[in-house]
């Protein structure tokens, strides 16, 4: 006879007051769960069930006996969650959002290599500027720039930190100039991200030295694949984390300026909902991104001069 069904049998009738809504509850019939207490109290050599009312009534020693009977069968069951969850072959649909910058340049790319190491896990993105709320949209895992998360309940773990940096096409300088100090960057046409606060100021450090400047925009957008287009086509300069630009300032589409500045860092970030056992799907993709940054050393790149 299965102790683990009488533990349940037993715990169902403390909580219902019945025999047979337990029989129910646990799907036996109630020959058989009345066997089943009869078992349990004849092995622990103590009555654990009242029966001289109409409802059962579980005794002292049963109610003792129900408190460790519960927490234990609550521990049985995350035990057997936590083999689901760090089972070796993920499965499921995987939901990721991240701007479209970084869904293009970062996320996109490296796809064809964790699908073939998980092919059971179906992925969707979710490309967007804003944050999305991850229950009421369904998210698994966010990659964000910002520090922390407002609701207490998300995880963040960073994955690298990031430069921004002033650019412009040849192109662009060629019609308007090279700007040699910031404040000359006031008479350029600029290209600004709006999700950010205060887009209208820059905070430019160097040594000990710092400066806010007031600036005004040719164009401004929400996206920032958007902006970078603009700047590869000569519109404007730029201001954009390193990450987003590092492969057009190696291939000269874009051009490094006023590089004896800083502009704030950014901290590129993994976000998922706490939790004491994380889905298989979502554990694998956190450790495959946190992996592939080590290895090709983003951190490294992103942060040289």
């Amino acid at each position: 006879m299965d102790r683990w069904a009488e533990f349940e049998l037993f715990v169902q009738i403390a909580e219902l007051g019945s025999l047979s809504k337990a029989a129910e509850a646990i799907d036996v019939s109630n020959a058989t769960a009345s066997r089943y207490l009869e078992s349990l109290e004849q092995r622990l050599g103590v009555r654990l069930v009242d029966r001289t009312t109409r409802r059962l009534g579980v005794t002292a020693a049963g109610e003792d006996f129900y408190h460790q009977c519960k927490q234990a069968l609550g521990t049985m069951r995350e035990a057997e969650a936590a083999i689901n969850a760090t089972a070796l072959h993920p499965s499921g649909t995987l939901r990721i959002t991240s701007s479209e910058l970084f869904c293009m340049k970062l996320i996109l790319p490296l796809l064809p290599e964790f699908m073939a190491l998980y092919p059971e896990v179906d992925v969707q993105l979710v490309s967007a500027s804003r944050y999305f709320d991850f229950i009421e949209s369904g998210i698994d895992i966010a990659i964000r720039t910002r520090e922390y998360e407002v609701e207490s309940n998300i995880t963040v773990r960073r994955l690298a930190r990031t430069r921004r940096v002033v650019v412009a096409s040849p192109a662009y300088l060629a019609r308007h100039g090279t700007p040699r100090t910031i404040d000359e960057l006031t008479q350029h046409k600029l290209l600004l991200y709006s999700y950010v606060q205060h887009p209208n100021e820059l905070h430019f450090s160097r040594g000990g030295e710092t400066q806010v400047l007031k600036v005004k925009s040719l164009l401004e957008a929400n996206d920032g694949l958007l902006l970078q287009v603009a700047a590869l086509d000569g519109m404007g300069i730029l201001i954009q984390p390193m990450y987003a630009v590092y492969d057009d300032l190696c291939e000269g589409r874009l051009v490094p300026l006023l590089e004896d500045w800083e502009l704030p860092l950014l901290s590129i970030n993994i976000a998922y909902q706490t939790r004491k056992h994380l889905p298989a799907k979502v554990r694998a993709f956190i450790d495959f991104m946190s992996r592939h940054f080590e290895q090709n050393a983003n951190e490294r790149k992103w942060m040289s001069r």
